[in-house]
């Protein structure tokens, strides 16, 4: 189960979200797990659960400070209002945070779902204290500066997705690798979201399984 916590951003300011230990003692590798659009809800919670049952620190920034929907019209809403700058501080607060927290091995990643996929990748440009990054289906715009991205990046898109494309995908994997930068890139014969088990209409267990294990192997290898 998650709690509350409280931390400062990266301008000083207060931020808040939720964390979960991992149950084994000793020193533990860290992650922020970025919202979708839908807010800090139940679902995210769920996945700081999964990550922590594997081992890790997990954090969620609360992005939309309170407020989450059920309704799409109300989350794009949200999303499009929010202040993608100040949530990228947050995020970096929370990075910061994980390093310095006494149960971290001072390694942390970041991955994020929808929004939260777009603003993993803007993390990994922005933010150099990344040791990996795992996006989900999500694209940022404008996009950042991928000249400054450090932290090897794995990312899942899917195959019929209208909003993150897997030609963006593809593009974004292209001008990393010309820079020499890594960036694993997995498609699915799968909807945007599928890996969210609460909406049935599109989500697909199978690929939902494969992608989750990938990137726990993932950020095993680079938090380690």
């Amino acid at each position: 189960m998650s709690e509350k916590v409280s931390f400062p951003a990266k301008d000083g300011s207060a931020a808040t979200g939720e964390i979960v230990l991992p149950k084994q003692g000793g020193k533990a590798p860290a992650v922020v797990l970025i919202q979708e659009w839908w807010g800090l809800n139940d679902h995210i919670r769920a996945l700081l659960d999964r990550l922590g049952a594997a081992g890790f620190i997990a954090l969620a920034p609360d992005l939309y400070h309170g407020k989450t929907t059920r309704d799409a019209t109300e989350a794009n809403r949200l999303m499009t209002e929010l202040d993608k700058a100040r949530a990228l501080d947050e995020i970096a607060g929370a990075v910061r945070f994980l390093a310095a927290h006494e149960r971290s091995n001072g390694k942390v990643g970041v991955m994020g779902f929808c929004m939260g996929g777009a603003l993993s990748f803007a993390a990994a440009a922005t933010i150099p204290e990344l040791a990996a990054a795992v996006p989900f289906y999500g694209v940022p715009s404008p996009a950042p500066d991928y000249s400054r991205v450090k932290a090897p990046i794995l990312a899942h898109f899917a195959a019929r997705d209208g909003w993150a494309t897997p030609a963006a995908a593809e593009a974004i994997r292209q001008e990393l690798t010309a820079r020499g930068q890594p960036m694993e890139l997995h498609v699915y014969d799968a909807d945007h979201a599928f890996a969210n088990d609460t909406r049935p209409e599109v989500y697909n267990a199978d690929a939902a399984r494969l992608a989750w294990d990938r990137s726990i192997a993932f950020l095993r290898q680079h938090l380690a």
